[in-house]
This record gives structure tokens, sequence and C-alpha cells, in this order.
């Protein structure tokens, strides 16, 4: 089963969890089943499955399935993925087509350097005399309470989601808007590697870490909401260090292994003398 993520406030909740929040249920069928067609929809709905972890490095965005997932003409996905291209999201073929970005550790590393410097640059803008609105430490309290809820369950593409969204929400609701949207390019591609092997306890840490980042900014200390960004981006990016790079080939590497007939266990031979009898003539 598929999560669907239903745009609320300054993010989505997955509609799994809509019903906790006091969604009605009108509200979640209208916008769960209107998909809307234009091509900036269908580049978003790709950058959601992309920090949803619903789709891995590499993936092939076929035009003529999209088109037909969709509803849409081949014209419409070209337009849609050609803006992702344009942002670094996808790369194209001549021959092959339209693939998901596999970034190599030096992307990796470029994208975490440049939401540090975003983020942490925001934050340190918060102080007593700058606290931030009522509204948006509300919002960041209720994103929070989502991502705690999807800890609980069992989807992981909800929780990916809303681990990688809170920081596209840290920066709409401190009135940052300009940012948000290359917040979120660098955020998923973040995520597209990040959140493979991130096991539920380093989820849960996660979340813990976006706490204590709120409570800090509640408290009006930008400065420490800051550090505490600047940590907590500097773990998840080291965690990656320890992710084996995917190996395309490896179904393919199994599969074409020489076959090495001494690596056979002696027990599923017929029981009595296994040495070879230079007696018996051979039958080439």
């Amino acid at each position: 089963m598929h999560a669907r993520f239903l745009r609320v406030g300054c993010g989505f909740l997955p509609t799994t969890l809509a019903y906790k929040h006091g969604i009605p249920l009108a509200q979640v069928v209208a916008v769960t089943e209107t998909t809307d067609k234009s091509p900036a929809d269908i580049a978003n709905r790709i950058t959601e499955a992309m920090l949803g972890q619903k789709l891995l490095p590499g993936s092939r965005l076929g035009e003529q399935e999209l088109a037909a997932l969709f509803g849409v003409s081949r014209t419409l996905v070209r337009e849609a993925l050609m803006r992702l291209a344009a942002r670094g999201m996808v790369t194209v073929s001549s021959r092959r087509g339209w693939f998901l970005v596999e970034p190599s550790a030096d992307d990796i590393r470029a994208a975490f350097d440049a939401r540090r410097i975003i983020e942490t640059g925001l934050l340190r803008e918060v102080s007593a005399e700058r606290p931030p609105s009522v509204q948006a430490i509300h919002a960041l309290k209720v994103h929070i309470a989502r991502e705690k809820a999807a800890l609980d369950g069992d989807d992981a593409s909800v929780r990916s989601f809303l681990l990688g969204d809170f920081h596209v929400c840290l920066c709409a609701s401190l009135g940052y808007g300009l940012l948000t949207d290359t917040l979120r390019d660098l955020t998923a591609r973040t995520t597209l590697v990040a959140s493979r092997n991130q096991s539920a306890v380093d989820a849960g840490r996660s979340c813990s870490q976006h706490e204590d980042i709120v409570n800090a900014l509640a408290n009006g200390d930008g400065a420490l909401a800051a550090r505490l960004m600047a940590e907590h981006l500097g773990e998840v990016h080291t965690s990656l260090d320890a992710v084996p790079p995917i190996d395309p080939l490896a179904h393919l590497r199994h599969a074409l292994a020489p076959v090495d007939p001494q690596r056979i266990s002696t027990s599923v031979l017929p029981s009595g003398d296994l040495s070879p009898n230079p007696s018996t003539p051979s039958r080439s």
C-alpha cells in the first residue's frame, strides 16, 4: 500500500495520519482523488516521491508510463521532466530516456554544505529580540507530532517524507518563502541517499533532534537552534559513509559468477569412498 500525501499548512500530511489530526474525510477525498496535472504539479509529485523514498537513485522515469499514470500527454510529462532536469533532479539520455539522479559523494557533500549554510543562516536570525511567530512554532510542533505518529506506524515512506519535509516546513514557517523550493530540492537529493538504509532508531533520533531545534526556537535562542541544526546535518551526512553504494550490476554479477564444482558440499554426494579411482576408465 502506497502512502498518499495531503497538503496541510507548510508541508504535507500523509492521509494515513489525516484522521489523527482532525482532517475532514471530504477534504481528504477531494485532495487525494483530484490529481493536478500541470507540469509543475507532476514535477512536485516526483519530488514528493523522492522525499518519501518511493523512488530510488537511478530510477527510470518513462514518459509513456508517466503520461498514462497522470492521464496527460507526453508533452506535459516532458516539460515536467525538463523542469526537474534544470533543478538537477533528473538526467536524460537521448538513447535511454529520463532517470532520477544518482548523486555522487561530492554531490551529496555539496548539497549538505548548501543546506547547512541556508538552514543555520535562517535560524541565526532568530533571537529574543526577533522571536519566531506563535503560528510558526505551532506549525513546527504539529509537524513534530506527525513525525512521532509516523514513527509508531509501519510505513517507512511516510516516516522518510516527514523527516525530510521538516526542513522545508521550518524554512516556510520562518517566512523564507523564496528559499523553500531550493531547500526542498536539496533535501530531496540528500534524502534520496540518506534514508536508504535509515533504521527506525536513526529515524527516532532525527525526530528528537528536530524537536530540540524547535524548542530552542520557541525559547528565542536562534544561536542554539543553529548549532543543533549543524550537528544534526553533520551527523546525517557522516552516517552516509557507512552506507555502501548501490551496485546496479549486483543481480547480473551474481547470476554470471563462475560455477565452482569444488564448492559443492560432500554431504550431498553418495556415501562411500569419494576419492577418484584411477582404475576406472573415463567415459568421455
